[in-house]
């Protein structure tokens, strides 16, 4: 790697100029020193990946304008593509802790990084669904049906009670209407946490455990940030419930339906008892001006999911189901920035069901394999969620079958 930079105030924040030359690596994946991410002032990068599961919209070469290294940047994990120089290249180094007063300085390029993440996050959550399910996901407000189906079936009625009511509400002249009204009245009496009745300016709400608050399917022009409790994120796909996050205190999800005006791509479920404050496109603006470091954390939190979701994606590339599991375990302990040198035992935030979804399996297909990992004696379910006595475990594991995989391939 070559490079030279100087130090050069952009306005503010003293954002730096840094060259390298023809042919130099600017990043490389897998690196862990991931702490700044650059904006491209002249010349050429490609970009790449060891592994690529999907290919992106874009493309592989950028020109003046984009930017690269903020997923792993923003993040504050390993490197998740390595940049290469086509041509001498000058680019703007921003460090993280930096960010927060580019926006301040520079909403234009706040705006570009949030809403190419809302777009690059969408379609890759697209991809992931289709590989571990084998199916497209869909965001047509019919779909609330089947979503009430399946959760009327599972006897959580607080679910499935919601996502009828919105079918009604979009669907008024849908075929499904005489059903679900009927629907509606049987389930009503256990149907006793639904929360719809908000006011439009009533901006801090509250939650009970098990009610639903929004549905795959339906508009919105809302984003929450969590202010006490967990919320789970998932969506239903040819009648099984794949989880895609348990989201906690300080976390904000709903953002990809305000930021695009597109109907929501996964359900929002209330883990437990919990508070949210709401954020619309009016005071998502007057937000950019006056809180930059809600922005920043927006940012973070859209980074971090999209490399959650490439780790998800390196997931489906293994055969071997159990692998799956075992891989799905460690890359939630990264996720939870665990340390795997130090930590000795961690309970997870879901339990046997979710990890089952997590790798696209039916309970069926999962049932021998969480058969073989509770009986290892080192790993248990405590009160539905997953307990680790010895996170070493989890590790080897997974890079056994990491490794039995590369190995595999190297033969074919």
């Amino acid at each position: 790697m070559a490079g030279t930079s100087n130090a050069v105030p952009l306005g503010q924040p003293q954002l730096a100029f840094v060259n390298f030359s023809k042919n130099s690596y600017i990043t490389i994946e897998g690196n862990q020193n991931a702490d700044r991410f650059f904006i491209i002032r002249s010349g050429k990068v490609r970009i790449s990946k060891q592994v690529e599961v999907v290919k992106e919209e874009g493309g592989d070469i950028l020109g003046p304008g984009d930017f690269f290294a903020v997923v792993s940047t923003m993040s504050s994990h390993d490197h998740i593509e390595t940049a290469q120089a086509l041509t001498d290249v000058t680019l703007i180094s921003v460090q993280k802790e930096q960010y927060p007063q580019l926006i301040l300085h520079n909403k234009a390029v706040a705006m570009k990084i949030i809403l190419q993440f809302s777009k690059r996050m969408r379609y890759l959550d697209e991809a992931l669904t289709r590989l571990t399910l084998k199916n497209n996901a869909e965001s047509d407000p019919s779909h609330l049906f089947k979503i009430g189906e399946y959760y009327e079936g599972q006897k959580q009625y607080n679910q499935s009670y919601y996502a009828y009511q919105q079918y009604i509400n979009y669907c008024p002249q849908g075929k499904e209407v005489p059903a679900v009204r009927e629907r509606l009245m049987k389930i009503a009496p256990y149907a006793d946490s639904v929360k719809t009745d908000f006011a439009p300016d009533e901006f801090n709400r509250s939650y009970p455990a098990s009610s639903m608050i929004f549905a795959e399917g339906e508009k919105g022009d809302e984003l929450y940030i969590i202010q006490k409790g967990s919320v789970k994120i998932a969506k239903i796909v040819d009648n099984n419930e794949m989880l895609l996050a348990v989201l906690r205190t300080g976390d904000i999800f709903g953002e990809m339906a305000l930021l695009e005006a597109k109907p929501r791509a996964a359900s929002a479920v209330a883990y437990n008892d919990c508070q949210v404050l709401v954020v619309n496109r009016a005071n998502f603006e007057q937000m950019i001006a006056a809180q930059p470091q809600i922005i920043a954390r927006l940012t973070t939190l859209l980074a971090d999911r999209i490399w959650l979701i490439y780790k998800q994606l390196a997931n489906t590339l293994l055969t071997e189901p159990l692998g799956r599991m075992y891989d799905a375990l460690l890359m939630q302990l990264e996720k939870d920035r665990v340390s795997l040198q130090s930590a000795k035992s961690h309970l997870f935030d879901f339990g046997s069901k979710e990890l089952v979804n997590m790798v696209g399996l039916s309970p069926w297909e999962g049932a021998p394999l969480l058969w073989k990992i509770l009986s290892s004696g080192k790993i248990q379910e405590i009160n539905d969620r997953i307990f680790v006595t010895d996170v070493a475990e989890i590790i080897i594991q997974a890079e056994y079958y990491r490794k039995m995989e590369r190995l595999t391939r190297k033969v074919k």
